[in-house]
């Protein structure tokens, strides 16, 4: 029995032996003194996120539903928690220039103006240029970084095996009669949240919009894993160890906030359905919604199919642009909404609203809101995008009193008859599309 054992020993002697070996000849091929590693290389690349392609299509909607040019300037916008000079920069300082670069990528109807008195003077001073071709902005954005709540929560969770067992009679020689496997996995998981506040304000007054304003935040996580195995055998012990830890990037996460605050902001404003543009989860804007309501409640029957009518054609649709509920506006108004029921004589709102909602967003849209201004203006198609021409025979506006909405964007009531100087469908500040005060309601 003993010299069973004692085979077993020698074996296991051998094995350990041939393991010390294979690991000194494999460190021993360079000397510890030209230790090097490799660092990896990667080249530049453009900087998308999840909502490059909103902000873009953003700009083609304010196209399409022919809001006017809105001209936007921000004041510099920072950290108002103070937490990134406590924390050594963890969430950014100044994000003035992530704001600049998600409205200038707008585009549209969008115009950025940025807020540098100091060059301009210099222009100025030097005679370069003057103030005679700047553009006035007429919304100015302000906020914040208002939150940053680190800590929130953390999490950690592990599985730690092991065996072993000794060995009474084993050789004296060796350090530990012991034999054994040891293996343990851990982590922890951290939560911090961040919170942007944006607010808007009227550029002539000084004074909030109502209602113009976003609150957004958004959670990031930090994360560490570690893993370890390991072998004894009468002593000796070796095996391996890795750990890894991943922080989501907060400054990414903060570009991130401002650019969906951003559609948010200008979607509000120019009161146009840009939930559709941020994926199938997000909700309806309230603000938006009251606003498209009160315009149509605001208007006789007429008015509100024709609006719809012109919004119809931007799908595809050749209607009579005449305020009455023929075949042609019905079927189009069941293709876009299946509840729709012409039996009331006129549009109802749901109706309405899902016919303003669901306009699509692409350039054979913009193609066919360019075909409608042409004719809204008294001008004719040579082109048309479908075979029959729509033909106008719109009714004269009901009133023009200023306390009352404003139309539609895109929907324009004017009389149809061409003059010297076509005019256009929609001037600047018409529509739907812009937040009136409570004075002006």
């Amino acid at each position: 029995m003993m010299k069973g054992y004692t085979k077993l020993y020698i074996w296991l002697i051998q094995m350990v032996c041939v393991i010390f070996i294979s690991v000194t000849m494999s460190g021993c091929v360079s000397s510890p003194t030209k230790v090097d590693v490799q660092l990896k290389e990667s080249a530049p690349e453009v900087k998308l996120t999840s909502y490059t392609e909103a902000l873009i299509d953003l700009g083609l909607m304010t196209e399409i539903f022919d809001t006017g040019e809105l001209k936007i300037q921000s004041d510099p916008i920072g950290d108002n928690t103070g937490t990134s000079g406590a924390t050594g920069g963890e969430i950014p300082r100044d994000i003035t220039e992530i704001l600049k670069s998600a409205l200038n990528s707008i585009g549209g109807f969008i115009r950025y103006i940025p807020y540098d008195p100091a060059y301009i003077q210099n222009m100025n001073v030097t005679g370069y240029s003057d103030f005679s071709d700047k553009l006035i902005p007429e919304v100015v954005i302000s906020g914040g970084i208002t939150e940053f709540d680190r800590g929130l929560e953390t999490r950690g969770d592990g599985t730690d095996m092991g065996v072993d067992a000794t060995f009474s009679n084993a050789p004296k020689f060796l350090p530990s009669g012991s034999v054994g496997v040891n293996y343990s996995d851990s982590g922890k998981q951290g939560l911090a949240r961040i919170t942007l506040d944006f607010n808007m304000l009227d550029f002539k007054t000084m004074a909030g919009i109502p209602r113009m304003n976003t609150i957004n935040s958004m959670e990031v996580h930090k994360g560490l894993r570690e893993k370890e195995f390991g072998i004894t055998l009468f002593g000796p012990t070796f095996g391996s160890k890795g750990s890894i830890k991943k922080v989501q990037g907060r400054h990414a996460a903060v570009r991130v906030l401002v650019e969906v605050s951003m559609i948010q902001m200008v979607g509000k404003y120019l009161a146009l359905p840009y939930w559709t543009l941020l994926g199938n989860d997000t909700s309806r804007d309230a603000v938006v919604v009251r606003q498209i309501k009160r315009y149509y409640h605001s208007v006789n029957a007429a008015e509100q199919i024709m609006a719809a009518q012109q919004w119809a054609y931007l799908y595809g649709h050749n209607l009579n642009l005449n305020g009455q509920l023929d075949s042609a506006s019905i079927n189009a108004f069941k293709t876009i909404s299946p509840s729709f029921s012409p039996a009331s004589g006129k549009i109802d709102f749901n109706t309405f609203m899902a016919v303003y909602e669901n306009i699509p967003i692409t350039e054979a849209a913009l193609a066919r809101r360019y075909q409608l201004n042409t004719i809204l203006s008294g001008g004719t198609i040579t082109q048309p995008v479908q075979s029959s021409q729509p033909t106008v025979n719109a009714p004269s506006a009901s009133s023009s009193n200023t306390s009352q909405p404003k139309p539609p964007a895109g929907a324009s009531h004017g009389s149809s008859t061409a003059t010297s100087q076509p005019k256009p469908a929609i001037k600047a500040g018409a529509g739907i599309g812009r937040m009136l005060s409570e004075d002006e309601w």
